[in-house]
């Protein structure tokens, strides 16, 4: 209650007032009115004053307004150090600018509990409180408006609501008086794009300001100098101990089925956090748990509830693209393979490629895919399977399935047609409109091409088996071929050779058939499935007779002859051999003949004939060498190593190995030069060289273990054995030559 005190009374040369009286006495009364009053005075005539003494009112509570801690965070100790060193107060580092994190990531990544787990262990370092509020940039109903926000920052500072201002640029220049110089830490959780956020901004320099966006607020990074800090998934230790957390590590029985968890979530914070909800609620259905995620996928993590429905965070993501980005989101979740770039996305698309990249671009910015070096983009397989279904109607579905796989088919056909000049030509059907493949300048450039691409090759052709694209289906096993048995991918190479076999029953031309049988037994060969070998390459040569197509019969023969070489059935081989060269002579191809002359000289010096063996090998290579054909080149120069080797020059032998080794790893050969390894290792031996032996052996053994020949690493593992016991594989019966180069195209 106020204390009011009047005094009244009359002085000499008080002010008259005009219409009054001369002399007429007159009261003059002075107010003074203030929340407190120190000394007064009254120059004149002091008429009544008053003094209203109004008590100091207590200052305003510290705004608290974070939301608890997450429960069952985990992991992601080094962005939370990350966090840490990027927020150091600038008065510490001598700068005068606000201190500000933009935490970016996809939906349901984890961005907010990153935020509030760091928030809460740094509490300390903010005396002056927190703000903190939800913008709703991807949520449902509409984004919070800064006008809003601003008001209920300004009524947690403790200013009153009738007191705000309505324009923006007042309200703002108000909520930067009142944080400026305090220690507060600001979240703005969930913004929607960077103009969201620069109102909110505080004054002065003592305040830390955490975003977290599904955009990667570019401009907030290069305008007002933020740290941008991009969130992943899990790894799988960080997934694993969040799901065993919710069984109170209870193991019994449940690790095997844990770890299936953890992949089929990949890591995705959300729906491991959804999962490890259902097992804390019922840990006795954990296997059933882990069986619907199985069956159902991205299904299994729906719920009415908005919250914690995988699939509708993921929806929230989409609310700021524009139609071709939407449109794009689609089509990559049909894409085949685990990732993509410009030039398929462009044949996905059908559009040129500075628009296509556009769209790539703002799926990026919106943490729906990532770009990789090299200029590829991958997507999460639970991102992906949500895309899915919101890919566009059947016929343009349709249309950019069989675009993207033209592309993928017509560009391997051109790099095959690189690496095997001498391969027969056999060319697909023209691609779809819009479909340009992608230039390849040399063998170096398409063979990094097929390494790049060889898992969405490969996903290309189980995608066209799906829909039905015999075509796509055979000719993809034609044109990686050459690829997957000079990489030793040989259980690839059988899946797409058998792939091929039942698309070719679908084709008109019959001589399909006849390719597919030889060369799948020749991969059932090289895989040692002998049954499956002598099927398909008995067919082969069935149908090739029947076709009449003499040169079909002359390459079933040269793969007869390799695989009974490795069956160890010497002689049988030259005479598939033989028959060969003999076809081919008929044909009048000597590029063809120069194999086969190789090959009846291989097997002729495993047999001891070695002045054939050698006349025969010269003229192959001399025959490779007019044809500029290095596969053979280097398939001649190895069997000269080896008959010079059995011959006893080895210094020859060594000379012959290594020109051929070179001509291979030019060509990538992965599967031939691990055996000529093994081979060259045999007269370094004799020529006690055994350092160099020794070298070789251990390459050659690394090779075969990478491509699953247990066989052959066993015996090169029984070499090294034996040199590390100063004794010479030779002197138990093994001079090498176990392996030779029928090449067989």
């Amino acid at each position: 209650m106020g204390v009011q005190e009047q005094h009244s009374g009359n002085a000499a040369g008080a002010i008259e007032p005009v219409g009054q009286p001369p002399g007429a006495a007159v009261e003059v009364r002075n107010a003074v009115v203030a929340m407190t009053v120190g000394h007064v005075v009254q120059a004149d005539t002091i008429g009544t004053v008053e003094f209203h003494n109004h008590p100091v009112l207590p200052a305003p509570p510290l705004p608290r307004q974070l939301p608890s801690a997450p429960l069952g965070f985990v992991g992601r100790l080094d962005l939370l150090a990350e966090l840490d060193r990027r927020t150091t107060p600038d008065r510490e580092r001598g700068s005068g600018a606000v201190v500000i994190s933009a935490i970016g990531g996809t939906g349901g990544i984890g961005k907010t509990w990153l935020a509030l787990a760091w928030a809460h262990r740094t509490l300390h370092r903010f005396p002056d409180g927190q703000l903190a509020v939800d913008l709703r940039g991807f949520s449902p109903g509409e984004p919070r408006h800064a006008v809003d926000v601003l008001g209920d920052f300004l009524a947690a500072l403790g200013v009153p609501r009738d007191q705000h201002p309505a324009d923006l640029d007042a309200r703002v220049a108000l909520y930067r008086t009142h944080t400026s110089g305090k220690r507060m830490l600001i979240l703005l959780d969930n913004a929607a794009a960077t103009d969201q956020v620069v109102p909110l901004l505080p004054g002065g320099g003592s305040c830390t300001v955490l975003v977290t966006s599904r955009d990667r607020l570019r401009g907030l990074v290069a305008r007002h100098s933020a740290h941008p800090l991009n969130v992943d998934v899990l790894t799988d230790a960080e997934a694993h101990t969040l799901l065993m957390s919710a069984l109170d590590n209870t193991t019994t029985g449940s690790e095997q089925l844990i770890t299936e968890l953890v992949g089929l979530c990949g890591g995705f914070p959300l729906a491991l956090g959804l999962i490890a909800a259902r097992i804390r609620a019922h840990p006795a259905l954990l296997a059933e748990v882990v069986a619907e995620l199985r069956d159902l996928g991205l299904d299994a993590l729906d719920s009415e509830d908005p919250d914690a429905s995988l699939p509708t965070v993921l929806s929230w993501s989409l609310r700021h693209l524009t139609d071709e980005q939407r449109t794009l989101f689609g089509l990559l979740g049909i894409a085949p393979g685990p990732d993509t770039t410009l030039p398929a996305v462009v044949a996905l698309l059908a559009q040129p490629p500075d628009r296509a990249r556009r769209s790539l671009s703002g799926l990026t910015e919106a943490f729906l895919i990532e770009r990789l070096p090299l200029d590829r983009y991958v997507m999460h397989d639970l991102v992906r399977e949500y895309a899915m279904t919101t890919a566009p109607p059947d016929e343009p579905r349709a249309r950019a399935s069989a675009r993207v796989m033209d592309f993928y088919l017509h560009t391997a056909h051109a790099a095959d047609r690189l690496l095997a000049p001498h391969r027969p030509l056999l060319r697909p059907d023209p691609p779809a409109d819009g479909v340009r493949p992608q230039a390849l300048s040399d063998t170096e450039a398409a063979m990094a091409w097929l390494a790049a691409e060889q898992a969405n090759l490969l996903a290309t052709q189980r995608a066209a088996v799906v829909l039905g694209h015999h075509h796509v289906v055979w000719y993809l096993a034609w044109a990686l071929d050459t690829f997957l048995i000079r990489q030793g991918l040989r259980r690839d190479a059988l899946d797409a050779w058998r792939a091929a076999l039942d698309a070719a029953a679908h084709l008109p031309d019959p001589a399909a058939r006849v390719h597919t049988h030889r060369l799948l037994g020749r991969v059932c060969s090289r895989l040692n499935l002998r049954e499956e070998t002598t099927e398909h390459l008995n067919q082969a040569l069935v149908l090739a007779v029947r076709l009449d197509d003499c040169a079909e019969q002359a390459h079933t023969h040269q793969v007869l002859a390799a695989d009974w070489g490795r069956r160890g059935d010497d002689q049988r081989a030259l005479d598939h051999a033989t028959h060969a060269l003999h076809l081919y002579r008929t044909l009048d191809r000597s590029d063809w003949e120069a194999d086969a002359l190789n090959a009846v000289g291989w097997f002729a010096a495993r047999l001891g004939e070695f002045d054939a063996a050698r006349d025969h090998c010269r003229a192959a290579l001399t025959l490779h060498l007019h044809h500029d054909d290095h596969d053979g080149e280097a398939a001649a120069l190895d069997s000269l190593g080896f008959i010079a080797h059995r011959t006893g020059d080895d210094r020859q032998a060594v000379e012959y190995y290594h020109r051929s080794l070179v001509l291979l790893r030019a060509d990538g050969q992965s599967y031939q030069i691990a055996g000529t390894l093994d081979n060259v290792g045999h007269p370094h031996m004799a020529l006690g060289q055994r350092a160099q032996a020794r070298e070789v052996w251990q390459e050659a053994l690394l090779l075969f273990r990478e491509q699953g020949r247990d066989a052959d690493a066993d015996r090169v593992q029984y070499q090294l054995d034996l040199h590390d016991l100063n004794e010479d594989p030779a002197r138990r019966g093994d001079s090498g030559g176990g392996a030779g180069l029928v090449h067989e195209r």
